[in-house]
């Protein structure tokens, strides 16, 4: 296998992982179990601080097993009866009464959540405090940075345990640095690449379909799926391709947004990007008869394609990344049906024209609508792209896909920090 070809399978299998309820809050959930597991006591008070754009992606999307809202019981939940081994499915296993001993903690006063200056986006220090046996009191601290999961630092009782390797540089860097990356290699992996290589991403159509289907039969969020069936069983709407992708793409963002007890298989650390990158592709693949192998290539292009948009600007910005994985998602449609390469780089140009710029100003249930926004725009680059229809050359859009997307990532980088900031002062008014 293509050295490049290793690379590719090894940030897959880095950054599309499985996440239960929404990553920001689950990080401090996660922090919090690790932190607790190394105190050896019983938490009686935590303290969390946390940079401004996880707070602001934590500050109105459910806890999943909660019912809940905000760090503050994401945090004590992690805490009581969270899994310290499992990663972003901490509290997969959190049982009702560990969320009433959490709640608890934070009516007494004794969860305490704030925000820092911090050197990444993606940070979050959790200090936990306990007392045992022998009635003194420890305390253990556990610190994220560059990543969801990212400990960086452990201390106990004011002791460092452990420090991560500072050589590596920091997750929230382009995960693509030193590759030879491209929009036409990732095509060429996908539709090359041995199928047993890469069987492995089909858990995505099984674990995000479930996340659809939850969402379809159940009252979450804004109900939007729901919505949509609702407006088709009573004639208003069609059933067609672009409807039911948007439709079945909602319902799984409501589902997770809204608290659901079910992972989204994510995609560098967003579930809803997961979905994304995920329900649309389904669709097509059943649309059009697609084989098993078929599906998976396309999930594969979908998903690696959205990590290379991705990785040319940093996480949890101004700018809603739902629009970038599903213009790789149209680019995997295409594939499905038929498509050129070229008409696959016309999906991509098209969906950045039509929706890039959408602003992300925090995880809710509304993320929902970008969902579906951004799907609807992935159907339309798509069937546009099939007739050989193409925007180039006109505003951010280049003739070259790759310019492209590196124009998206200068427009982010260097055109949105200060919306962002914006953003978070609005919502913490």
């Amino acid at each position: 296998m293509k050295q490049a070809w290793q690379q590719y399978l090894q940030i897959i299998q880095q950054v599309v992982k499985p996440a239960l309820g929404c990553t920001e809050p689950i990080a401090a959930a996660y922090a919090a179990a690790v932190a607790t597991r190394q105190l050896g006591c019983e938490p009686g008070r935590l303290e969390v601080a946390v940079s401004d754009n996880l707070y602001k992606n934590s500050m109105g999307v459910y806890v999943p097993g909660t019912g809940k809202i905000g760090l503050a019981i994401a945090a004590a939940a992690g805490a009581i009866g969270g899994n310290a081994d499992a990663g972003l499915e901490v509290l997969a296993a959190i049982q009702p009464e560990q969320v009433d001993r959490a709640q608890q903690l934070i009516d007494a006063g004794k969860v305490q959540v704030s925000r820092t200056a911090a050197p990444e986006f993606i940070f979050c220090r959790v200090t936990v405090y306990g007392t045992d046996d022998k009635g003194e009191e420890h305390s253990a601290e556990v610190t994220l940075c560059g990543g969801h999961t990212r400990i960086v630092e452990q201390r106990r009782d004011g002791e460092v345990t452990f420090t991560a390797d500072q050589s590596q540089g920091g997750a929230t860097g382009s995960i693509c640095d030193g590759v030879d990356i491209s929009i036409a290699a990732i095509y060429e992996f996908a539709t090359q690449v041995e199928f047993e290589q890469i069987r492995f991403i089909l858990k995505a159509s099984e674990l995000n379909g479930k996340l659809s289907a939850e969402g379809m039969n159940n009252p979450y969020g804004l109900e939007i799926g729901r919505t949509m069936q609702q407006n088709i069983n009573a004639g208003l709407i069609g059933e067609d391709v672009m409807n039911r992708i948007v439709m079945m793409t909602a319902a799984a963002s409501d589902a997770r947004m809204g608290g659901a007890t079910l992972p989204a298989m994510s995609n560098f650390g967003s579930g809803n990007q997961g979905i994304a990158a995920t329900i649309p592709v389904m669709v097509i693949a059943e649309r059009f008869a697609a084989s098993e192998e078929q599906l998976a290539r396309a999930l594969i292009m979908s998903h690696l394609g959205a990590i290379y948009i991705k990785s040319h600007y940093p996480p949890l910005s101004a700018f809603c990344g739902n629009t970038v994985t599903s213009a790789a998602a149209s680019m995997a449609m295409v594939y499905l049906a038929g498509g050129s390469f070229e008409q696959s780089c016309f999906a991509i140009q098209n969906v950045l024209s039509d929706s890039a710029g959408m602003v992300c100003d925090g995880a809710k249930a509304s993320c929902a609508m970008k969902v579906s926004t951004s799907s609807g725009a992935a159907v339309r680059g798509f069937l546009m792209a099939l007739n050989s229809h193409s925007v180039s050359g006109q505003g951010i859009v280049a003739g070259n896909v790759d310019q492209t997307i590196r124009n998206v990532g200068q427009m982010v980088k260097e055109g949105m920090s200060a919306t962002d900031s914006t953003i978070i002062d609005i919502m913490s008014a």
